[in-house]
């Protein structure tokens, strides 16, 4: 597991809700609080679309939204003219991009043994936190793809102009 504070917090806000950074990821959770709290759960409610949409969209073997499907709505929670009190939200790798890991990576994991590699950011009294978190189906005591995966989000977070300590 990895934490990072983030060092530009306007910048990386900018970055999360008005640019495409982020928009790779799924959604697994979001919580906003603001003058309420607002709880979003990422998980895509397949029985809300027809199964034409299902298909045109690319969206029957999806199990969570993106972030470019929720970040509109997230965005219209926070604007306004107060800081939230608080958020958080949990992103995860999209199943593509693990498969694209692993094999970055070299590493002999089969991806359905991996529950999740997450990305959390809590915001908090005007700090913002970031770490990192993985999931597997199995134990293990080898740490290679906890590692791996540190790694990539710091790399991924330099590659965005993101300054964290």
């Amino acid at each position: 597991m990895l934490a990072l504070q983030i060092t530009e917090v306007k910048t990386f806000m900018n970055k999360l809700f008005l640019g495409d950074s982020f928009d790779a990821f799924q959604l697994s959770e979001a919580v906003f609080v603001t003058f309420n709290t607002f709880h979003i759960d990422g998980s895509l409610q397949k029985d809300y679309y027809s199964s034409e949409e299902l298909d045109t969209q690319g969206l029957s073997q999806q199990s969570w939204s993106f972030w470019r499907q929720v970040r509109p709505f997230c965005l219209q929670l926070i604007r306004g003219k107060h800081t939230p009190l608080e958020f958080k939200i949990v992103f995860r790798l999209s199943p593509a991009n693990v498969e694209k890991l692993l094999a970055q990576a070299q590493l002999a994991i089969n991806p359905s043994d991996i529950d999740g590699l997450f990305l959390n950011l809590h915001f908090c009294q005007g700090t913002l936190t970031c770490t990192t978190g993985s999931a597997l189906r199995f134990f293990t005591l080898d740490k290679t793809l906890e590692h791996t995966w540190d790694g990539l989000v710091r790399k991924f977070l330099q590659k965005q102009d993101i300054a964290f300590c």
